[in-house]
Formats: C-alpha cells, sequence, structure tokens
C-alpha cells in the first residue's frame, strides 16, 4: 500500500522526517524533492566496478547549467529524509521525463531505516538547462509486511552529500 500526501504528512517527525519539510511540494500521494547546486562526475572515460572511481565536482549556477547527452552526473537532494517502518522510494517527476531527463534511472528502492539525502543519477538524451532547486524527484512510502531489519550499511547510510558507486567495497 502505498501512503496518501495526507498520511504523509501525519507521520512527519514519526516513521517519516523531510527537513525542510514544505507542505507546497506535498502531492496526492508522493513528496517532491528538490535538486541541491551540486553535481559529480567521473573524471574517467572507462569506469571500474573494482575501484574508487575519480569525480569532480560542479556547482549549478543560478542561470542553470547545461548538460550534455549520453553523460552521467550525480547530484542529490536538499532535502534530507529518514524512514521507519516504511519503504521509501524514489522516482523522477513525469514533467522532467517529458523533456528528455532521466532522473535516477536505476535503485528507486529505499530501504526502511534509510537515513540520508539521496543521491540522484541523472542522464539526459538531448543538451538541457538544469538549475538548482528545482522539483526533480518525488519520494513515495510503501508499508512493510513482516519481520524486517532496518537498513544499517555503512555504504551510504547517514550520507551528508552526493555519494559516487562505492561497488568496489563488494569485492
Amino acid at each position: 500500500m502505498i501512503l496518501s500526501g495526507k498520511e504523509i504528512k501525519n507521520r512527519l517527525g514519526k516513521d517519516i522526517i523531510i527537513e525542510p519539510f514544505n507542505e507546497e511540494q506535498l502531492n496526492p500521494n508522493s513528496y517532491n524533492l528538490k535538486l541541491h547546486n551540486k553535481l559529480l562526475v567521473y573524471e574517467e572515460n572507462v569506469l571500474d566496478m573494482k575501484k574508487d572511481n575519480k569525480v569532480k565536482e560542479i556547482t549549478i549556477p543560478s542561470e542553470g547549467l547545461l548538460l550534455e547527452p549520453n553523460k552521467l552526473y550525480l547530484g542529490r537532494t536538499v532535502e534530507y529524509t529518514e524512514t521507519d517502518r516504511l519503504v521509501p522510494m524514489l522516482e523522477g517527476r513525469s514533467s522532467i521525463g517529458r523533456l528528455g531527463l532521466f532522473v535516477h534511472v536505476t535503485a528507486g528502492f529505499g530501504d526502511v531505516g534509510f537515513k540520508g539525502y539521496w543521491t540522484l543519477e541523472i542522464f539526459c538524451v538531448q543538451p538541457i538547462r538544469i538549475y538548482p532547486n528545482v522539483e526533480i524527484c518525488q519520494v513515495y512510502y510503501h508499508n512493510i509486511e513482516g519481520e524486517y531489519d532496518k537498513y544499517i550499511s555503512g555504504k551510504y547510510q547517514n550520507n551528508k552529500g552526493i555519494q559516487p558507486s562505492m561497488l568496489y567495497k563488494d569485492f
């Protein structure tokens, strides 16, 4: 079952934390999250799953930043979120997707107990200008049935910024 927008609001401070929270970003069954003004891009042309691939930071100026097609950009949400007893899910907004900008192409499935900022996998099919603080994606919540363990992984839990892949730690 997906929580309604009203239920998301009712559970704030209990099972759900969204900071900062703005009621204008609340939808009938989700909450819009904004794009922070920083991005990461990988510096190498060929990435290696077994390596800590080097990244560089880019600032999105208020007048916007032109993204190149076929290049992966990692961003993050302005909002910090936490959940307890719920499964958070992240999706791009349809208005953003209709411009050919894909946000969080994979891994939109959160874990019970996740605490942190959402790292966004941003990819465009044609050049597009993006801006900081745009409502770029939405988080929604599922109830969970049965016994479960809270997410406690050291890789991405309690992050403070954009998280490049840490898959190399699995090898």
